[in-house]
């Protein structure tokens, strides 16, 4: 859907057994109960959260917490742009975290279109949480018949007039099974940071992506999920968990992974978030408890196109690439891959 002032999109995929929903919000800051959480999205399946927008931290009519009201943690945690899954600038939130300045702009809707139930796309831009960058984000569901479930494709292009660090964090549910990469874990916890939701939040592990694409495998909910991402050999990978600077307890202690880059300019963050297998703890069995993939990797990125290819476990591979300037359905394009002309019509390509 879209309005005036930006849009929600949802992409949704039913069959008999499970039901995949994807809530993707650009629209615009909602006054003062608004969230500094620009191109986010929230992932469903059967109903329950696997990738989670941390909310509001009140306790309504809950009398012993604050009366039944607002927690403070409401300012210094829920509505900060890391407490949701975007991308975070140089650890400060969208607009500065200025009320004024988020309430004048949003994210535009660049294309949205699930009339094909297998292949539904929701696209929008936004260039004024921090300016002198543009960020767009492209979130896809997928129904592939090699595969049981749906999966999801997310790229994130960054175009700055500047190098930045940016942050793009996954806030999951649920236990840590696998991870391609090696991680340390310090013996002591220390912050990420000391402002805008950082100094809620603990770093618990750390390492290098050291490859250029990375898996991370958790289990929640009886069913297994991994992202698979792409990624430069120097990214930092963070394993962090909300409730620093929390003696109350307002918090809940959830958890979620970082890709950091560093000292970037432009750049493209790619992934597939897949759900896949399940455990029956009474049996003590899990089934299809691996990736289908093997490796996401960027093919190449600028402001006209980005070219991304998935490739699965079995070795079969796919294309996608999208046109960055131009949202016009009927416009041809030809683009250049790997030594061979590749021509569509409209603003993606995937096979």
């Amino acid at each position: 859907s879209k309005g005036d002032e930006g849009g929600i999109g949802i992409l949704r995929y039913n069959n008999q057994e499970e039901t995949f929903a994807l809530v993707y919000k650009y629209a615009a800051q909602g006054l003062s109960h608004g969230h500094y959480d620009k191109l986010s999205f929230s992932l469903y399946e059967n109903g329950d959260e696997v990738l989670q927008d941390y909310g509001l931290s009140r306790f309504v009519n809950v009398e012993q917490k604050n009366g039944g009201g607002y927690l403070k943690e409401n300012k210094t945690y829920a509505k900060h742009t890391i407490a949701h899954n975007t991308v975070v600038q140089n650890c400060v939130s969208h607009y500065k975290y200025d009320f004024e300045t988020g309430s004048q702009n949003h994210p535009e809707q660049y294309i949205f279109n699930v009339s094909n139930a297998n292949f539904q796309i929701a696209s929008a831009k936004e260039n004024k949480a921090y300016p002198g960058t543009e960020m767009h984000r492209t979130l896809i569901m997928i129904k592939d018949d090699a595969i049981e479930k749906p999966f999801i494709v997310d790229v994130f292009n960054l175009q700055a007039n500047a190098k930045n660090q940016y942050d793009l964090p996954f806030h999951y549910f649920g236990q840590v099974i696998a991870t391609s990469f090696d991680y340390t874990v310090p013996k002591s916890l220390s912050t990420l940071g000391d402002k805008f939701g950082y100094n809620h939040i603990w770093k618990e592990g750390n390492g290098t992506a050291d490859a250029e694409s990375i898996q991370f495998t958790w289990l929640d909910n009886r069913r297994f999920y991994t992202l698979t991402s792409a990624t430069d050999k120097k990214d930092e990978i963070i394993l962090a968990r909300v409730g620093a600077n929390d003696p109350k307890f307002n918090l809940r202690k959830d958890p979620s992974i970082i890709i950091r880059k560093n000292n970037t300019q432009n750049t493209t963050f790619a992934s597939v978030i897949e759900s896949h297998g399940t455990y029956n703890p009474v049996k003590e069995v899990a089934a299809n408890a691996y990736s289908n993939f093997s490796k996401v990797e960027v093919i190449s990125s600028d402001t006209s196109y980005t070219a991304v290819k998935f490739v699965f476990k079995d070795g079969n591979e796919k294309v996608l690439i999208l046109a960055n300037k131009d949202n016009n359905t009927n416009t041809e394009h030809t683009y250049r891959l790997e030594g061979k002309n590749v021509s569509w019509t409209g603003v993606y390509y995937y096979k």
